[in-house]
């Protein structure tokens, strides 16, 4: 593969990671429900410009419309609200191992959803290693006695399983074309957002340019511009190695909180991570087979 082609991908998995590190900005002058609107809202608004200046829209349907404002709940509105949330009680980084879990809860969901591809032993192997990521990872806030972060954790844990919905619910939707399903479903995911965040947060107050800065970079450029460049990408390398964005990112994520947030780097998070990884590796096989470990997977 093109060393352009890993230098893109380097670049998604920093870029996602640091999301967290940017919540932890806009939770200074927001709520989570106005920084998942805003997040959502711009990436909306980059996504249609994007197909207003490349002249690709087509005529939708309203079965389509009602599927892919579903997706946008699950895709977009739900754990970009989720992730925020946890926030206030866990750190960046450790929201960005548990987003780690992605793979895993897409392979639980696809052994149970109708026509989705079932687990293998491996696989569930990997999904048990991931859990037991999870659990040390919480070993620090339960030792502790941290209720509040300890929910967090939990709560956080909602974001990937909506993810994990997500992908499967996307089956619906093949043969449209991705950046138009991308754009459809953050423009549904801000529609639902908007009312939302005006009745339980209000009307925001944004003060200082960080916060500026960091919602219009984590809205078009996190957002709109990563999933226009992951869907030109998706194609052109294939499923597989796009899914190695999923290791760079939780890494991402606690390097940015730990140097310029001062968040607390424990063994058990090192741990838990490595936990994750592990169980990624074995959802994913590649690395096995490489090595003669795996014919299949």
């Amino acid at each position: 593969m093109p060393v352009r082609y890993w230098a893109l991908i380097i670049v998604l998995g920093i870029g996602w990671g640091s999301s967290m590190f940017f919540n932890e900005i806009l939770l200074r002058e927001l709520g989570p429900l106005q920084t998942g609107f805003g997040r959502v809202g711009l990436g909306a608004a980059g996504c249609w410009l994007w197909l207003f200046a490349a002249g690709t829209r087509k005529p939708v349907n309203t079965v389509f419309l009602r599927d892919v404002a579903i997706f946008g709940v699950l895709q977009y509105a739900a754990p970009l609200v989720i992730f925020p949330a946890a926030q206030q009680f866990i750190t960046s980084g450790e929201a960005g191992v548990v987003n780690a879990t992605t793979p895993i809860m897409v392979v639980i969901f696809s052994h149970f959803w109708p026509g989705g591809e079932k687990a293998t032993l491996v696989r569930s192997l990997g999904v048990l290693c991931g859990f037991a990521g999870i659990v040390v990872l919480a070993l620090p806030a339960l030792r502790a006695g941290a209720e509040g972060e300890f929910g967090g954790l939990l709560f956080c844990l909602l974001a990937p399983i909506c993810y994990g919905i997500a992908v499967n619910w996307f089956r619906r939707l093949r043969g449209h074309d991705a950046t138009e399903i991308t754009a459809w479903s953050l423009l549904f995911g801000a529609m639902i957002l908007l009312p939302v965040a005006g009745v339980f947060e209000g009307v925001p107050d944004i003060r200082h340019g960080e916060t500026w800065a960091a919602l219009l970079f984590i809205g078009f450029a996190l957002t709109s511009a990563a999933f226009i460049l992951l869907f030109w990408l998706l194609p052109r390398i294939g499923a597989t190695r796009t899914s190695t964005i999923t290791f760079i990112t939780p890494v991402s994520a606690v390097l940015l909180g730990t140097v310029f947030l001062g968040e607390r780097l424990l063994p058990e998070h090192l741990a838990g991570m490595a936990a994750i990884f592990a169980g990624l590796l074995l959802i994913d096989g590649t690395l096995l087979r490489r090595l003669g470990i795996l014919r299949t997977a």
